[in-house]
Order: structure tokens, then C-alpha cells, then sequence
């Protein structure tokens, strides 16, 4: 359109071209600062980035690396307007004073995120006493290790932890370090990669309870109801493009962690990312009774210090719809 009007010496035509542009070009103005990490799960959202999907939609997107026992920081003090995270920790965050309203959901991980064991150990049982590099309190490896201790009748308090985030944990444990590892894709693969090493004890194809949700501020989505629409749609938007242009959506979304195409689409197919359909459904009430589930681990595992009380303010599912 542009070229059109540059060769019209109208007037009038280049006045119709600035009143046309000025619309979009507002829209484009809206920053939205989102908190995240490398986690496989998120990839959409550098591909909405990195296809100029953000853009299409009149946004300007700036995906912070942070990790997840920080991001409720960055939250917290306005550096970042949203966050992906997972479901428990959205919970942790209201309950410990830092609102956060979730408003998409991204994936459920099918084995994407695992514990990793040295082939001796044959059950949970066989790990009391023993040294697990997982990451700190409030994030998802920790909640997972606690669910998954909690489910086969043990707790946090039977295992020794080291901290370490979730890429570091698979390193140290293939080198040898550690008696075992919670993590997840695409670290988890070094372990499969690695038989010697050690071997996968559950993930969460018998564990479901890794699945992650984008919130924003409650304040800014008050305030800026359009964005927050145009960010939910860039996600489903993203999905379209997976589907549509599979090879060239992996390669960018690979490049983003240093993996090949082809890598990261071997590490995607641990989980599934979630349309529209799986989100009006997930929304409808699987997620608060995954919230009330959570809240009693989180408690035991001292990840908060009360129950969690308002459920509801914790989720607006007005987007999806």
C-alpha cells in the first residue's frame, strides 16, 4: 500500500494513508514485558515472537529469560507484566501475596518432565536418604518431586536435595554427581541419551501434574483488556503456524534453546500444547480442581504457609472464549 501512495502526489491520498496507518501503528505501541524460560512447553510463544505473530496482532512482545523461582520477583516489583509458569506455582504466588490471573493455557506435558535415577534404584522406596539435584522451592521440578514422593507415600524430608535449575541437575547427574535428578525437556533427553548413566524412574505420563498456564498482573489486565486478548490469540495463532508449517516451526523454535529442527521436535512430542477447544475444557473446571490438589502439596512441601483461599481470582477464562 505504501508504494501505491508514495507514487499518488495527492494530498489527499497521503492524508487517507496516515489516518489508515495510525490505527495499527498505535497498537503496535502496547509492551508487554512476559517472564519465562527455555522449557519446551513455551516454545509457541518464541514463535510468535520470532514470526512476527506479536506484531501482526499489535503487540510488542519482549520474552525475558528468567528463571521460575525469580519470576514471581520480577512480578512483583513491574519489571515483567505476565508470566508462564506452571499451574501450582500461579498458586503459590497468589497465596504468598504476589496476584497473578491466568488467562491461557500452554501445554500438559506426556513424560516431558521426569525423574531421573541410577539404574540400581527399582522404586521410590530405594531413594530415602538418597541426594536429588532438583531446583529450589516454588519451582516445578520441586513441586514435581514432591507430588511424585507424596504419591508412593514419602515426602521432601526423605530425600536429601541439592539445588540446582533443571539444566545444570541433568548435567551433574550424566557426569556422574548426584544419586538422582528431577528435570525436564530438553534436559531430560541428555539423560535418555545416556543409558549408562541412568535411567527415567516417572515422568509425568504417570504423573500428570506438570502443566503450565500464561497470568498476567491483575492490575495491567484490568487495564489493558485488548492486549491481553491479543496475547492469547498470538498463542493460538502460533499453533495454526505448527500445524501449517511444521519443519519451519521447529526450526525456529529450536534455534531459541540451541537445538536442531529436528531435536526439538523429538523433545516436543513429551507434551501437548493446547488449542483453543483444550483450553475452553481445561478452564471449565479441570484447573481449579488441579489448583485444590496443588495447594495441599504445596503446603506439606512448606512451599506456602496456609491453604489457599480464593481459588477464582486466580483465573479469568474470558479470553479463551
Amino acid at each position: 500500500m505504501s508504494r501505491t501512495v508514495v507514487k499518488m502526489a495527492s494530498l489527499a491520498a497521503a492524508v487517507a494513508c496516515v489516518v489508515g496507518l495510525a490505527a495499527p501503528a498505535q497498537a503496535q505501541e502496547t509492551k508487554i514485558v512476559l517472564g519465562m524460560s527455555g522449557w519446551t512447553g513455551f516454545a509457541p510463544l518464541t514463535l510468535a515472537d520470532k514470526a512476527g505473530i506479536f506484531k501482526k496482532n499489535g503487540l510488542d512482545v519482549e520474552l525475558k529469560m528468567i528463571p521460575q523461582k525469580d519470576r514471581h520477583l520480577a512480578l512483583a516489583s513491574k519489571a515483567i507484566q505476565c508470566a508462564a509458569t506452571t499451574v501450582e506455582t500461579h498458586v503459590a504466588w497468589n497465596t504468598n501475596g504476589v496476584p497473578i490471573v491466568q488467562i491461557f493455557q500452554l501445554d500438559k506435558s506426556y513424560g516431558a518432565d521426569g525423574l531421573a535415577v541410577r539404574n540400581d534404584v527399582k522404586g521410590f522406596a530405594d531413594l530415602k536418604g538418597k541426594t536429588i539435584g532438583v531446583s529450589a522451592p516454588g519451582t516445578a521440578p520441586y513441586f514435581g518431586l514432591a507430588w511424585m514422593l507424596s504419591k508412593n507415600g514419602m515426602s521432601l524430608k526423605d530425600v536429601k536435595i541439592v539445588s540446582l535449575e533443571p539444566q545444570p541437575a541433568a548435567q551433574a547427574f550424566v557426569s556422574g554427581q548426584n544419586d538422582a535428578a528431577m528435570t525436564y525437556e530438553p534436559y531430560l533427553s541428555t539423560v535418555r541419551a545416556n543409558p549408562a548413566a541412568g535411567k527415567i524412574l516417572a515422568t509425568t505420563i504417570e504423573y500428570p501434574m506438570v502443566m503450565d498456564t500464561v497470568g498476567c498482573d491483575p492490575v495491567w489486565l484490568k487495564a489493558n483488556p485488548k492486549a491481553a486478548q491479543a496475547l492469547t490469540n498470538s498463542y493460538f495463532d502460533a499453533l495454526e503456524m505448527i500445524k501449517a508449517d511444521p519443519t519451519k516451526s521447529n526450526e525456529i523454535m529450536g534455534a531459541a534453546v540451541k537445538q536442531t529442527g529436528e531435536a526439538f521436535a523429538k523433545s516436543s512430542a513429551f507434551l501437548r500444547w493446547q488449542d483453543k477447544a483444550a483450553n475452553q475444557k481445561f478452564f471449565a473446571g479441570e484447573l481449579t480442581s488441579f489448583m485444590k490438589d496443588a495447594g495441599a502439596i504445596l503446603l506439606e512441601a512448606g512451599v506456602i504457609r496456609k491453604a489457599p483461599e480464593n481459588f477464582p481470582a486466580m483465573f479469568d477464562d474470558s479470553f479463551i472464549k
